[in-house]
C-alpha cells in the first residue's frame, strides 16, 4: 500500500513539476506562442523519458525481458513519469487554440493504459519499451516545428530534420513496434495491455503512412526550389 501511494504522489509531483517547466519556458519565451512553449515542453520530457527508460533496462541483450512478470521499481517510477506528463499535456491541450479531439482521445487512452500497468504491477519491460520506442523519435518530431517557428521554414536545416525524424520514427514503429507488440500479444499480460499494445501499433502504422507522403512531398517541392532559385514557396 505504501508503494502505491508513492506512485501516486510522483504522479501528482510531476504534474506540478512539468507544469512549473512550461510556465518558466512560457516565462522565457513570452514573444513566442502556447504552442512552441508546449513544444519545448514536449522535448524535454521525451528525452527524459528515453533515458529513464534505458536506465530501466536489466539486461540489454533481451531489453524486453522478463516479459509478463511484476514491474520493477525502475519501471514504475518510468510509468509514473509518463502518466504525470500525460496528465499535465492533456491540461494543456485544453488551453491551446488548437485543440483537437483526436489528441484529447490519444492522451485518455494512452494514460488509461500506463494506469492500468501500473495498477497490475505487471507489463513494465513491455509498457517502458513502449515508451522508448514512442518517445526517442519525439524530440525530432518537434524540432520540425520549433524550427519553423524559429525562421527555419523550408530551409536545409528544416529538411534535415524532416528527413531525421521520419528515419528515427520508422526504424522505431515499423521495426522494434511490431516486435513489442508479438512478444506482448505472447506472453501471458491482460487483455488490456495486449489491446493497448495492438492499438498503438495500427496508430503508428497509419503515422508511417502519413510522414512517408510528407517526406515525398517536402523532397519533391526542395528539388522544385532547387531547379527554379526565383520561386521559392
Amino acid at each position: 500500500m505504501g508503494e502505491e501511494y508513492d506512485i501516486v504522489n510522483l504522479i501528482v509531483l510531476g504534474v506540478i513539476s512539468w507544469t512549473t517547466v512550461f510556465l518558466l519556458v512560457r516565462k522565457i519565451f513570452s514573444d513566442r506562442s502556447f504552442e512552441l512553449c508546449n513544444r519545448i515542453v514536449s522535448t524535454i520530457h521525451g528525452i527524459l523519458a528515453v533515458i529513464l527508460a534505458s536506465l530501466s533496462v536489466e539486461d540489454w541483450s533481451c531489453p524486453v525481458c522478463p516479459l509478463a512478470s511484476a514491474s520493477t521499481p525502475k519501471q514504475r517510477q518510468v510509468l509514473a513519469v509518463t502518466v504525470a506528463y500525460l496528465i499535465y499535456d492533456l491540461i494543456c491541450c485544453l488551453f491551446d487554440v488548437k485543440f483537437t479531439l483526436d489528441n484529447t482521445v490519444h492522451h485518455l487512452v494512452s494514460i488509461v493504459g500506463l494506469a492500468a500497468g501500473l495498477a497490475f504491477q505487471l507489463c513494465g519491460s513491455e509498457q517502458v519499451a513502449a515508451i522508448f520506442i514512442t518517445e526517442i523519435s519525439s524530440p525530432f518530431l518537434h524540432a520540425r516545428e520549433l524550427l519553423k517557428e524559429f525562421g527555419y521554414r523550408d530551409t536545409d536545416l528544416n529538411l534535415a530534420a524532416d528527413v531525421l525524424f521520419a528515419v528515427i520514427f520508422s526504424v522505431a514503429r515499423m521495426v522494434g513496434g511490431p516486435y513489442v507488440t508479438f512478444v506482448t500479444l505472447t506472453a501471458n499480460n491482460p487483455l488490456l495491455i495486449k489491446a493497448m499494445a495492438v492499438g498503438l501499433q495500427l496508430v503508428s502504422t497509419f503515422w508511417f503512412y502519413k510522414i512517408v507522403k510528407m517526406v515525398k512531398y517536402k523532397l519533391t517541392k526542395r528539388r522544385k526550389q532547387v531547379g527554379m532559385p526565383g520561386k521559392l514557396d
